[in-house]
């Protein structure tokens, strides 16, 4: 039987899709952090991870990574604005994850400054928001 050990190392090293996304169902927050900085993590086990919860510091780190993963398509990167705007709305801090969001020129930039109007939103971060999104070209 594989360790979370194991499951860490495959998460880091495998470029299989199928092995990939068998590791999203782990339950570990440090393989579910592993997947999305491995490059070879394919859209839909990303999108997965969007919905993964574990602790508030894990979560926020985590949609900060899916945000910069080189794969993350359009539902990835929705999945993932979802996410952050649902947890703004908590009262939590993803900032990394929505100012990488603001990043991203596939998402519409409307979508992305929305997340400056929630009620967890801060001000540094509508600033940060709307810096990030002039910068887009």
């Amino acid at each position: 039987m594989p360790t979370p050990a194991d499951r860490l190392a495959e998460a880091r090293e495998s470029s299989d899709p199928a092995a990939l996304r068998a590791l999203t169902a782990t339950g570990y927050a440090f393989v579910d952090q592993a997947l999305a900085v491995n490059p070879h993590t394919p859209p839909d086990a990303l999108a997965v991870l969007a919905g993964a919860r574990h602790s508030v510091w894990n979560d926020n780190c985590l949609l900060g990574l899916l945000a910069e993963h080189p794969a993350a398509d359009g539902a990835v990167l929705h999945a993932v604005l979802a996410a952050v705007a649902e947890r703004l709305a908590a009262g939590e801090r993803p900032y990394t994850a929505a100012l990488a969001l603001a990043r991203r020129p596939e998402l519409p930039a409307d979508g992305v400054r929305a997340l400056g109007r929630t009620a967890g939103a801060s001000a540094r971060l509508r600033r940060r928001l709307a810096r990030a999104l002039d910068g887009r070209g």
